[in-house]
């Protein structure tokens, strides 16, 4: 019974002293006091403007929200696309009424306009 468990507890023993090596290499190398250029944050390249706890506009997070809603409906598309052969003319219509309902989706935000950014 325990040469089952063997390799479960020699891959314990490895991710175990994988943490620990990694923890202690981290806790070494970053014992010096960071410069102060090292404590800027980064963006673009460019010098901050202002604080980061500013608030963001709505439209930011609508945007995201949308383009999570139909990048995340279009991943659909890949499985779609693998077993395409075996779903035939029924597999076709079935993503074609797919399709539609997401560009009616896409026609709606649009005319609501909550894909402009200057309003």
């Amino acid at each position: 019974m325990l040469e089952y468990w063997t390799p479960v507890l020699v891959f314990l023993i490895l991710v175990t002293g994988f943490a620990v090596v990694s923890l202690f290499g981290s806790w070494l190398l970053g014992m010096k006091k960071p410069r102060p250029e090292k404590l800027v944050p980064y963006e673009c390249g460019m010098q901050p403007i202002g604080t980061a706890r500013g608030r963001m506009s709505v439209k930011f997070y609508l945007v995201a929200m949308l383009f999570l809603l139909f990048d995340i409906e279009a991943v659909f598309l890949f499985p779609w696309a693998v077993v395409y052969r075996e779903l035939k003319l029924f597999g076709f219509f079935e993503m074609l009424l797919f399709i539609v309902a997401i560009l009616g989706g896409y026609i709606y935000v649009w005319k609501k306009g909550a894909l402009e950014w200057e309003r």
